[in-house]
């Protein structure tokens, strides 16, 4: 048998043995997509929003985990509490985690509304699974919405709330009786909801793998009493909109909405540790588990173990003592205001939107004769890969992390760390704008950054 690599050897790899290691034992379909953009820089190092790579170039992190690290990259109270807890027991089954009890007495005293028991797991997915089983039980009902263009997971019950076939079809025949409506329609809401046979609705305030798209004033609001009114619970997925990144604690708390589930994960485990939870009202939580019988019907080996609570723990304190969410709002604004000016200036800009610290970036596409005469394909061309070649102008030319959203990826996504500064915004900006003035259409990005992009066609 071959030697196993021990940490010391993984440590002292390089980027060629890396890419090769990526390629032969896991994804080489995908390493050939990152290669394409070079995305396969072997990073080495990470503090708060910086990252360094073995080259020892330094990136602004402008991703920041797709939401996962609000608080930026080994932040010192994450990882002194992790110290802290090392030593006591991580997974002891047949028994109940102080520190477990601890992080869901702090979730109850934060989240918006009634709710008050949490089930902790690992990961986004595991939370939206755990919240479509309660609502199934809770109800007596089988039937699920969601919306098109929405993104919950691609575990099977998560895959088959998010409303995109792109993922869906491959796996087919999914969860049944799930159903979808087009984002913001509440009269098409109100439809799927009028025969009262339905175990819940599930929406994230903002859909952030859709393209960062806004629902219309109220829309959330409006859901909430439609849902109370057909007999429906209303499961919100704050899963990377929530702990401060739209400017409240919670997105759904800019409407004043109090839902029956909601789900959260990503940047919980304070950008260290995997954790995940959806919380419930009591009331929701004894309609599904309340008895012995039923205590055990859902569960997860590793969910709230105890170095994940820690961190857990310490990622609430910083959150809540730092005030980030009001820090998001404000840093949103500015954010938002000086993209705005640039999409003045740039007609490659579509639009800019966002709320707080998660902003998308759309591209305008091709358009006229040479559109047609390719048979529409120039066009879809450049909805696939704009916001790829502008994300590899950003790392490469100017050391800043981004990338496409995955339900649209004709949009980049800006959602870094809430603990930014003006500084590192202005930057960003200041290298859109060199990005823009180079190219002022998609046929001069095209020519300067997507070659390799377009033999894809």
């Amino acid at each position: 048998m071959a030697k196993l690599l021990s940490l010391e050897d993984a440590l002292t790899v390089t980027r060629t043995e890396m890419i090769e290691l990526h390629r032969k034992y896991l994804n080489s379909s995908l390493v050939g997509l990152m290669s394409l953009i070079d995305f396969t820089k072997q990073y080495v190092k990470a503090d708060g929003i910086r990252v360094w790579d073995s080259e020892g170039r330094e990136y602004l992190d402008f991703l920041g985990g797709y939401g996962a690290l609000n608080l930026g990259h080994n932040h010192p109270r994450v990882l002194a509490a992790l110290t802290k807890a090392a030593g006591q027991p991580n997974l002891l089954q047949a028994s109940l985690n102080t520190l477990a009890g601890a992080l869901a007495h702090n979730l109850a005293l934060i989240t918006p509304g009634n709710l008050q028991r949490s089930f902790f797991c690992n990961s986004g997915a595991e939370a939206v699974e755990g919240a479509l089983k309660l609502a199934r039980i809770a109800t007596g009902k089988t039937k699920i919405i969601s919306a098109w263009n929405s993104f919950h997971g691609k575990t099977f019950g998560a895959l088959s709330a998010t409303g995109r076939e792109k993922y869906q079809k491959p796996f087919q025949p999914l969860v049944p009786d799930f159903s979808y409506f087009p984002f913001g329609d509440l009269q098409a809401l109100q439809r799927l909801l009028e025969p009262r046979d339905v175990a819940a609705v599930i929406l994230e305030p903002i859909q952030g793998e859709g393209g960062i798209i806004i629902p219309p004033s109220g829309f959330l609001k409006a859901a909430r009493e439609l849902c109370s009114k057909f007999g429906a619970l209303l499961i919100i997925d704050e899963i990377q909109t929530g702990l401060g990144r739209t400017g409240k604690l919670f997105a759904c708390e800019h409407e004043g909405v109090e839902p029956d589930i909601l789900c959260l994960a990503k940047s919980l485990g304070g950008g260290v540790m995997p954790l995940g939870v959806y919380l419930a009202t009591d009331a929701v939580w004894k309609k599904g588990y309340g008895s012995i019988e039923k205590a055990t019907l859902h569960s997860s080996t590793f969910g709230g173990n105890n170095m994940a609570c820690a961190a857990g723990l310490a990622a609430l304190e910083v959150i809540v003592e730092e005030r980030l969410s009001e820090r998001a709002a404000e840093l949103g604004v500015y954010f938002l205001s000086r993209l705005q000016e640039l999409q003045e200036k740039y007609s490659l800009i579509k639009e800019v939107r966002g709320l707080g610290l998660l902003i998308g970036l759309e591209f305008e596409q091709p358009q006229g004769w040479l559109d047609k005469l390719s048979g529409g394909r120039l066009s879809e061309t450049a909805r696939e890969y704009t916001g790829a070649m502008v994300a590899g102008e950003l790392l490469n030319k100017h050391g800043i992390i981004t990338a496409y959203t995955l339900n649209n990826p004709n949009v980049i996504r800006l959602e870094p760390p809430l603990i930014v500064e003006k500084a590192d915004i202005d930057r960003v900006v200041d290298a859109l704008a060199e990005i823009f003035e180079r190219n002022r259409d998609f046929f001069s990005l095209a020519m300067e950054t997507g070659k390799h992009l377009l033999k894809l066609k």
